[in-house]
């Protein structure tokens, strides 16, 4: 049958004319332009094509869907001159000459054969939802046009996108823009008011677009749980006559395919946003967007991927205003204002930047490709999310400790699946619990199978039940299953089981998850957190916690699958408990002994303990006998950072040395510096020597010794003639010289002990006179002086007129300057 003329026919001549000039073309076309029916189908004509085309859709459905639509333009079916390859279904033939591909299959195609020998050209069509595979793809088919077949034609196709970066890394590629065959669509502004939900914003909408408008009506929604309950809200108000479809990605292809077959019924399909491209729903005529879109976040930090709700960018909501105007004039009701949709982005950030890049990095290890700086990007990888990335692979086994693929990483790159279930099916196979292994990847891959209670709290988080529901139909269980949901999930289940090659092998033990699953996300075993129900310490650090009343909040380890973490403490989803035995396993495959020695303030000594960790989990520790002779003195050394010089053992003799030098330093900078910086600066070479051999207590060293370690030796003789520690005065006696304010020594004396001395005596040569605190005969201060001559001459006398009555023992001369030293009172007469 021959095709209907579209405005992409215009484009045609240009279009091949670039691809054969140039090798590759970016074309631009608007819905409904026909780019996808009609320009794969006349390039298998252009002298160049002498092989096969792939052309590259983003979701199965697409795929499917665009194989029929061709065939059905050459009256063909499915599977002869056009086919497809999706997973879990395959429809080609030696006759087909064009392939309608998932771009995940293009990865494998390309990790296969980088020659893509028999291709003729690469067609990346919807392109703007730039998902990972297809910025993986392009760079990938790039190298290989750069390396391997520079005869490889590229065309990248889209309604919406920046069509410029894009020619440019296509060396300066040819734009063509096709003019669309749209109807007219008109907008109308609905704006929820704060205080309504959205579900019930969109089921009012929904209503008003039914009374007003003719035809089907596509509505746009986040995710699977709001569109469920928009169809109860909408079961319980609407005619009966009414059919209500759901599409979204965990519906089979089958279901999906039902939805794009039409209806004599008027519909309400309710669609996250597989429907926004490569899809035509008959019937459409109205559109309801939501303007609200889920989306994977990935986190190098954390190693957690979380699910955000985000505002759809401008590109997308004229995408899905389009599907208003495919086949007549329609209408799109925007649930936001004018005002909002100024503040909308130009274009959705690309996959590539916000995900978990261990797949793309194993396809490229595989690929023989080590560095992914070499390829040519739209988006280069983050840098630390290659980084995790690298991390979880040498994890799982498939990078060895220089970085490069092991004999198991070749082997979980050929199983296109994620390295985790890759690994999980390996460790599964091993020990024949391939059942087991089916069960989990079809759960995993598929959306949570607990209905949430009407009271919004979580279901129960225990992964086991969701697997008891599948492998053995249990009709009582502590959660409520989705039974719909139940049976695709069964049918996945089925379907993993041939592609695995399942046969026999142990029936599906539902007490093993926890140990598969350990072996897919070594990264997110937890630990509980000692006498803390619900609250655990994962492998990487982080907290996560589960309400106290969930059954696996008391178990002594989990494996966390699904984590809400977007808080200080990630949210539990999804877990599973696992066995000291695992644990055991894997700490003889990937765990760190390491020697801990630390200083325990409350003891003033060091504790040393010898800790075997996963990550940041500590499985065992016990204390170690002979430590670290070096780590020892370092943790000391902290130690004393951390409390202080004062945990020392500072006797008399050491506080009045360190005193005294730092009289000396401030009299000459020559002389060491004794603050508490310039100690702690010089601790770790002094404790090396001032431990000796062994290290013990602090209490066991002297730290005068630290002191004198910073003191020249042809210094130190000089410090008690310069900073003598006692001054002998006229009577004989020795007394201490207090310098505890360095810049002005004291020399406390009785007042009796220095008569006959009429200048102040000085140290450090004569270079500072001491402060004289004279003394009363009960050792009380009567005056403070550094002028002793002049204190004789004036103050003395009020002194003796109020003393000697006070003290009639003593001796008051009157003229003291000439009188007689003494320590003793007046003979007895």
């Amino acid at each position: 049958m021959k095709a209907d003329a579209l405005p992409v026919e215009s484009v045609l001549p240009e279009l091949t004319k670039a691809l054969a000039d140039h090798g590759a073309a970016v074309l631009t076309a608007a819905p409904g332009a026909g780019k996808t029916t009609i320009v794969p189908l006349r390039l298998l004509d252009a002298p160049w094509c002498a092989g096969r085309i792939l052309m590259l859709e983003p979701r199965r459905i697409a795929a499917r869907a665009a194989a029929t639509r061709l065939a059905w333009h050459l009256g063909e079916a499915v599977g002869e001159t056009v086919g497809y390859r999706i997973r879990f279904d395959t429809k080609v033939s030696a006759r087909t000459r064009l392939e309608v591909v998932t771009e995940g299959v293009l990865t494998r195609m390309l990790t296969n054969d980088p020659t893509l020998d028999g291709y003729s050209a690469v067609i990346f069509d919807e392109f703007h939802e730039r998902s990972l595979h297809a910025d993986l793809g392009l760079a990938l088919v790039l190298e290989t046009r750069a390396v391997l077949r520079p005869e490889l034609r590229v065309l990248v196709m889209s309604a919406t996108i920046d069509s410029a970066p894009i020619a440019d890394l296509l060396d300066g590629a040819p734009v063509l823009n096709a003019p669309g065959r749209v109807f007219p669509v008109e907008t109308r502004y609905r704006p929820r008011p704060n205080e309504v939900w959205l579900e019930r914003h969109v089921t009012a909408i929904v209503g008003e677009a039914l009374r007003e408008e003719s035809g089907d009506v596509l509505v746009f929604l986040p995710g699977v749980g709001e569109i469920k309950r928009v169809e109860e809200l909408l079961r319980a108000r609407a005619d009966p006559s009414l059919a209500i479809v759901p599409l979204h990605g965990s519906l089979t292809i089958e279901q999906q395919a039902g939805v794009l077959s039409g209806s004599r019924q008027r519909r309400v399909v309710l669609a996250t946003n597989i429907a926004e491209t490569s899809l035509t729903i008959p019937g459409i005529r109205v559109v309801i967007d939501g303007g609200l879109m889920r989306t994977p976040a990935f986190s190098p930090r954390t190693g957690m991927t979380r699910i955000e709700t985000l505002r759809v960018s401008r590109a997308s909501a004229d995408q899905r205003r389009g599907r208003a105007g495919r086949t007549e004039a329609g209408v799109c009701y925007r649930l936001w204002s004018p005002a909002e949709e100024a503040g909308l982005l130009p274009f959705s950030p690309p996959e590539i930047v916000a995900a978990d890049l261990a797949p793309l990095l194993l396809d490229l290890m595989a690929a023989g490709i080590s560095d992914p700086g070499r390829l040519r990007w739209l988006d280069p990888p983050p840098v630390p999310a290659l980084a995790q990335a690298r991390v979880i692979l040498e994890l799982l086994g498939g990078l060895d400790s220089e970085g490069g693929l092991t004999t198991t990483g070749k082997t979980m790159a050929k199983m296109a699946l994620h390295p985790r279930l890759a690994h999980l099916m390996l460790r599964a196979s091993a020990r024949g619990m391939g059942p087991l292994a089916a069960t989990l990847a079809a759960i995993l891959g598929d959306r949570d199978l607990a209905r949430r209670p009407p009271s919004g709290e979580l279901p129960d988080v225990d992964l086991r039940l969701r697997v008891e529901a599948v492998a053995m139909s249990a009709g009582a269980l502590p959660i409520e299953i989705d039974r719909g949901h139940l049976q695709r999930v069964k049918a996945d289940v089925r379907e993993w089981t041939k592609r695995l090659g399942v046969t026999g092998g142990n029936p599906v033990d539902v007490e093993l998850t926890g140990e598969l699953l350990a072996w897919a996300y070594p990264d997110r075993v937890a630990q509980r957190r000692h006498g803390q129900p619900g609250r655990f310490l994962l492998r990487n650090g982080r907290g996560a916690s589960m309400p106290a009343n969930q059954p696996l909040a008391r178990a002594e380890y989990v494996v966390v699958v699904e984590l809400d973490d977007s808080g200080a403490d990630g949210r539990i989803v999804l877990a599973a408990p696992v066995n000291p035995e695992v644990i055991a396993a894997l700490v003889s495959e990937q765990a760190e002994v390491s020697q801990t020695v630390v200083w325990d303030s409350t003891r003033r000594s060091v504790r040393a303990i010898e800790q075997v960790r996963l990550g940041a989990i500590v499985v065992t520790e016990r204390p170690v006998a002979d430590p670290d002779r070096s780590r020892v003195i370092a943790a000391v050394a902290a130690g004393i950072r951390q409390d202080g010089l004062s945990i020392l053992n500072w006797t008399e003799a050491a506080t009045r040395m360190r005193l005294r030098l730092a009289f000396l330093h401030g009299i000459d900078g020559q002389w060491p510096d004794v603050s508490d910086q310039a100690l702690l600066d010089r601790l770790a070479p002094w404790l090396e020597t001032a431990f000796g051999n062994r290290p013990g207590s602090v209490d066991e060293v002297d730290p005068a010794d630290l002191l004198l370690a910073a003191i020249p030796w042809d210094r130190r003789s000089s410090i008690d003639r310069l900073a003598p520690d006692r001054y002998q005065v006229p009577t004989g006696s020795r007394i201490l010289i207090d310098y505890s304010e360095p810049t002005a020594p004291v020399l406390a004396v009785r007042l009796q002990e220095m008569f006959g001395v009429s200048a102040t005596p000085r140290i450090a040569e004569g270079a500072v006179a001491l402060t004289i605190h004279l003394l009363s005969p009960a050792g009380r201060p009567l005056q403070v002086t550094r002028d002793l001559a002049g204190f004789w001459g004036s103050s003395y006398r009020d002194v003796r007129r109020e003393m000697r009555g006070r003290y009639p023992k003593h001796e008051w001369p009157e003229d003291p300057a000439n009188a007689i030293p003494t320590t003793r009172a007046k003979r007895r007469v």
